[in-house]
């Protein structure tokens, strides 16, 4: 087998070339290492440059937000505050006047308190008289006034149950329907005795509480009635039978004028006054 023959001068030659090649290959990777760590100092600086610059700016958001939400708080603030304001003035106005009020409540509770006391003195008097009152009543008044005469207590009764207030409006009542009679002409069906001891259904006709007249159904007797001081009296007709049957049909004419059952006219009654 043959073998390549290389010349001594020629291998020398390559041995230096790979050794400056090796040379020139270390020195451009250190300098390529010594190039490459500012560039990456740069980079860093750089990135937290920018990341400096988000964050201000994130902050300078964040900061103008929650300036136009306080500035909207502090707006709502004074404007809760104006109504308190408002409120509390209301309020002591209302109390102004309540305390006003209650004064003069208070003066009239007083006023009240007083007259009650008034009162309560005069209405035992004032029942009492009315007691007496109703003895001299006609009939057809008494029959009117009795849901309201009953509520009337007892001459010796010492405690009554009824208010003060209650027993004044009985007596206001009795005393309106009283008044209310002796204002009016009014006609009555009575069962009365007439002459010859029986008794007979007739026809009353009032005056008032001043005069009081009746007829029989036949119209053959007739009789003035008068309140004296006790209870009404009835008495027939003074007289000759002429005059009695006369007077009879008078009281019969006005009975029929004063139910429609006549015109008007002019009619003579034996009236008597004291």
């Amino acid at each position: 087998m043959d073998m390549l023959h290389i010349p001594a001068r020629a291998t020398r030659r390559a041995c230096w070339l790979a050794a400056i090649g090796l040379g020139l290959a270390g020195l451009t990777s250190a300098s390529l290492l010594t190039t490459q760590e500012p560039v990456e100092e740069a980079r860093a600086v750089m990135e937290k440059w920018v990341d400096t610059k988000r964050v201000l700016s994130q902050e300078k958001r964040d900061w103008q937000l929650g300036r136009e939400i306080l500035g909207d708080r502090i707006e709502l603030v004074k404007r809760e505050l104006e109504s308190l304001r408002a409120g509390i003035a209301e309020a002591q106005a209302s109390i102004a006047e309540a305390d006003s009020k209650h004064g003069e409540l208070a003066a009239e509770k007083q006023r009240l308190a007083a007259a009650a006391g008034q009162l309560e003195a005069l209405v035992p008097g004032l029942e009492s008289r009315l007691r007496a009152l109703l003895l001299r009543l006609p009939e057809p008044l008494l029959e009117r006034v009795a849901p309201l005469s009953q509520r009337l207590p007892e001459a010796e009764e010492t405690e009554v149950d009824a208010s003060l207030g209650e027993r004044f409006q009985n007596l206001v009542g009795i005393l309106n329907e009283a008044n209310k009679f002796h204002g009016e002409v009014s006609v009555a069906s009575e069962v009365r005795s007439v002459a010859g001891g029986r008794s007979s259904e007739v026809t009353a006709l009032y005056l008032g509480l001043g005069q009081g007249f009746y007829v029989t159904g036949d119209d053959t007797q007739a009789g003035v009635r008068r309140a004296g001081d006790g209870a009404w009296t009835w008495r027939p007709i003074q007289g000759s039978q002429a005059e009695a049957l006369a007077t009879a049909a008078d009281i019969r004419r006005a009975i029929r004028v004063l139910s429609n059952e006549l015109p008007a006219s002019f009619v003579k009654l034996p009236v008597e006054i004291d």
